[in-house]
This record gives structure tokens, sequence and C-alpha cells, in this order.
């Protein structure tokens, strides 16, 4: 009875960490495995990554682009909508 009556204040806790446990399992025991899903999904990570890798290269060929031409990264376009143009004749 000792043990019984040192327990009882957690017994929510130990409810919660029970019902948890459970739920955890039959969670893992239904869903699909790591592999099925990236067999499944390869394309979609091939196609981002792909995109990602463009778009540094892009954008890193753009700042270079911009410093030969010694501006800064669209600073040119933002003094035309200042109604500031760079040549005024």
């Amino acid at each position: 009875m000792d043990i019984r009556e040192k327990l009882l204040p957690y017994r929510y806790h130990i409810t919660v960490g029970v019902v948890g446990s459970v739920v955890l399992s039959l969670l893992l025991y239904a869903a699909p495995r790591i592999v099925t899903i990236l067999a499944y999904f390869w394309p979609l990570f091939v196609s981002t990554a792909a995109l990602v890798v463009v778009g540094i290269a892009f954008s890193g060929l753009s700042h270079y682009a911009a410093e030969i031409q010694g501006e800064k990264a669209g600073e040119g376009i933002l003094d035309y909508v200042r109604g500031r143009p760079e040549h005024i004749e």
C-alpha cells in the first residue's frame, strides 16, 4: 500500500505516458517505411534540389554582373522608380 500511496499523485502523468506510448507505437506500426516515402517522392526531391542550385547559380551570377557594372544589385531600378534616372539629357 505504501507504493500505491506514493504513486497516486502521479497517476495523470503515468496515464499520459502510457497513452502516449500506445499512440506512438500504433503510428509507427501503421506508418509507411522511409524507403517507401523516398521511392515515391524522389522526382520531387531531385527537381527541388535542381531548382535551388539553379537559383543559387543565377543569384551569384547576377551579383557578379552587377559588381562588374559598378552598381549594387537593384540600385538602377530603384533610382528609376524614385524618378531620378541616372542619365538626364
